[in-house]
């Protein structure tokens, strides 16, 4: 009996040696187990963090330039690494897994001028567009046309950089062969300027929005066909979409010169273009005041008379029905964009600016507002606009 107790005993240790030892196992198992979840967790939040700051600009506060080479035949990898060598992007590798997934690769080799501030579409969009020949002299002195410019203002621009006279420029842009070599060169773009009539310079709406480098050595003729360039690069997508909405690109730039200066905010371009369009499409009159001081040679600081609204010029669209003979100034992209994309599925034929805050209105002063109708206008302007501004 003491053996067989014995015995038993010893089996009983046995087994609670090995369920302690089981307990054990399973414990370290569990261990094991919550670190490698831990570690997933981790890594997998560290990596979406590094993914969604990379998605951002490098510095959003930089207004730093760098030039960078894009070689010809460089993948979308090889961008990538340029531009994270360069200190433009925080990852070339999420550069190139952002373009993948929306499809941008058809980037263009050349010389390009970036910087850490922009976002990852904007550099996208700007490698696609295709960069300079030769290296661009970033200290050096430039020339630079706002959006918005007009001709005139422009040639005060040519003055200032000390390379170019005024009167050289202004004379350059009535020199019918010059343009004509141009419309050789870029028959899509300069095609239906060149069939208008009446238009005070054939170039006009024509110069693209940019800054250009120049020196000593550069001849005037050259710059202009730069910006001309750039233009047409600008608009090579889109020439396409403009011919199948029955537009030519001279009533397209038009309409753009008017939204430049009538609208400041993307989300309202388009709507604005839509009602210009629309008004077209009803026989209407466009009945914007840029036109008309563009008519009258005024400035938007001025006042415009009754003299002024009445005039016969044939920009004048307080007056004259339809498109103007061409652009009141030179567009940039975004305002081009809101013709190509217009809105006029509502059918809008008005619109103006709030200037004046109401006690309980959701609308603030730079709201834009649209109207179908001339009694909803009018009653709407007369509570936001009193001023008629």
């Amino acid at each position: 009996m003491l053996d067989n107790n014995n015995d038993s005993n010893q089996r009983h240790s046995r087994v609670q040696s090995n369920y302690k030892r089981q307990k054990n196992g399973h414990n370290i198992i569990k261990w094991v187990i919550g670190i490698l979840v831990a570690v997933i967790l981790i890594t997998t939040f560290m990596g979406y963090r590094y993914y969604s700051t990379s998605l951002q600009p490098l510095d959003a506060k930089s207004n730093k330039q760098i030039e960078i080479n894009i070689p010809v035949g460089t993948t979308s990898r090889g961008v990538g690494s340029i531009l994270e060598d360069k200190h433009v992007v925080k990852s070339g590798a999420v550069f190139n897994y952002y373009t993948k997934s929306k499809k941008i690769n058809n980037f263009q080799a050349g010389y390009y001028v970036l910087k850490p501030s922009m976002t990852l579409k904007q550099i996208a969009k700007k490698l696609e567009k295709g960069g300079a020949a030769e290296p661009i002299a970033l200290n050096g002195p430039r020339v630079l046309i706002k959006e918005g410019e007009n001709i005139d203002q422009i040639a005060n621009s040519m003055k200032s950089s000390k390379y170019f006279k005024k009167s050289d420029f202004l004379k350059l842009m009535k020199d019918e062969d010059f343009i004509k070599s141009l419309a050789k060169q870029y028959p899509k773009l300069l095609g239906s300027a060149m069939k208008a009539q009446n238009v005070r310079y054939r170039l006009e709406g024509y110069l693209f929005p940019a800054s250009y480098a120049i020196d000593k050595n550069t001849k005037l003729k050259d710059v202009v066909t730069q910006m001309v360039a750039k233009e047409d690069a600008v608009l090579q997508p889109y020439y396409s979409k403009i011919k199948s909405d029955g537009l030519t690109v001279q009533e397209t730039l038009s309409v753009a010169s008017l939204v430049e200066m009538e609208g400041s905010k993307s989300s309202d371009r388009s709507k604005i273009a839509g009602v210009f369009l629309n008004r077209i499409k009803q026989g209407e009159t466009l009945g914007s005041d840029v036109s008309t001081r563009y008519a009258v040679k005024k400035s938007a600081t001025e006042d415009l008379t009754q003299s002024d609204l009445a005039s016969t010029n044939p920009y004048n669209t307080r007056v004259n029905t339809g498109f103007m003979p061409g652009p009141v100034d030179n567009p940039g992209e975004d305002s081009i964009l809101s013709v190509v994309n217009a809105d006029t599925k509502d059918g809008y034929l008005f619109f103006f600016a709030v200037t004046k805050n109401v006690s309980g209105s959701k609308h603030k002063v730079g709201d834009v507002l649209f109207y179908k109708d001339i009694t909803s206008f009018n009653e709407a302007v007369a509570k936001y606009n009193p001023e008629g501004k």
